[in-house]
């Protein structure tokens, strides 16, 4: 009697997506749903009860502290991102401090050096490379066209037992952008995000590790990098950031501080779409203070892969029209 042969996987049917072959760019790190589920998992294996997290931060990342019951110490940062706080290091207390618009890669190196049980959020940050026994998180949508995943990185040999994510209700907006244009497709998107709200730690989807595993890497950090150093050129003058980068950080956006409530709005209507990091603060901080003030004043420029030097052109014009005397 024959043995009768079960196919590994489905075999026929009707033609699904056809995506590229490649590789992941952390090919080592572990792949999960979301940035702030990859904090609850960095919070959960280290058996942390204590944090010290900036106040100039997103308020997602409450998510993970709040269902942990961990206890939450607020600090407060300069005008150029840099910490200000007597952090008090014990063994379940941890410090988060956030690699801001991937400038910020410095500073990290320095807090590697002196800080106890550091977390570093690069969220905004996708290139800087994981510093060893410093626990790092990854956001993969702000730089990339997936509907979610993130990557974590960790000296722990602890792994906590996980399902595995489904993304195929995440794609409308992106879809959308691609058959009409970003501005069709931002009330999904709106959607999409709030549906990524109190999820449990999942590992990244099959779409999502597929779709991120054909992107051309190398091409989207010049692109970055020449785009940002190409506003810096021409806007570095009205900037009230001074920047501490170096030539291997690739940057989120160029965020360009200035003291001009309107300026935002007014790109907006020109549409020259730009977001406000994070609505939370106005919150959390009195108006007058640091925080309230980067919230309201910086202009998170977009500098990605979509984007030629023609467009940033078209960006500086725009602004150097409205900042100009009437």
């Amino acid at each position: 009697m024959s043995k009768s042969i079960e196919p590994a996987k489905t075999l026929g049917g009707y033609m699904g997506l056809q995506l590229f072959d490649g590789n992941p760019y952390y090919p080592n790190l572990i792949a999960l749903n979301t940035a702030r589920n990859s904090l609850e998992y960095i919070l959960k294996i280290r058996g942390y009860n204590t944090i010290y997290l900036p106040f100039f931060t997103c308020e997602v990342l409450l998510e993970p502290i709040k269902k942990l019951g961990l206890a939450c110490n607020f600090y407060k940062i300069d005008d150029q991102f840099n910490p200000l706080v007597n952090y008090v290091p014990a063994e379940k207390t941890c410090f988060l401090y956030t690699n801001y618009f991937g400038v910020k890669t410095n500073k990290v190196k320095q807090l590697a050096q002196s800080t106890q049980n550091l977390i570093i959020d690069n969220a905004q940050a996708f290139y800087a490379e994981p510093i060893s026994g410093i626990d790092t998180f990854y956001s993969c949508r702000k730089f990339f066209g997936v509907p979610d995943g993130a990557y974590l990185y960790t000296s722990s040999k602890k792994r906590l037992q996980i399902d595995v994510d489904s993304s195929t209700d995440r794609f409308s907006h992106l879809i959308k952008a691609v058959d009409q244009n970003t501005e069709a497709g931002y009330e999904e998107f709106v959607r999409n995000d709030a549906s990524l709200n109190d999820n449990e730690i999942l590992e990244m989807s099959p779409i999502t590790e597929k779709l991120l595993a054909g992107i051309d890497y190398e091409q989207c950090a010049e692109i970055r990098k020449r785009n940002f150093a190409y506003l810096h050129a021409q806007l570095s003058e009205f900037n009230e950031m001074k920047f501490d980068y170096t030539l291997e950080d690739v940057p989120m956006v160029y965020p360009f501080l200035i003291n001009r409530t309107d300026l935002k709005e007014q790109l907006i209507r020109q549409r020259i779409f730009v977001a406000t990091y994070w609505p939370n603060v106005f919150d959390w901080t009195p108006p007058g203070s640091t925080e309230y003030y980067l919230s309201e004043h910086i202009i998170p420029l977009p500098i990605d892969h979509r984007y030629q030097l023609e467009d940033m052109q078209y960006i500086i014009n725009i602004i150097k029209s409205l900042l100009s005397p009437k």
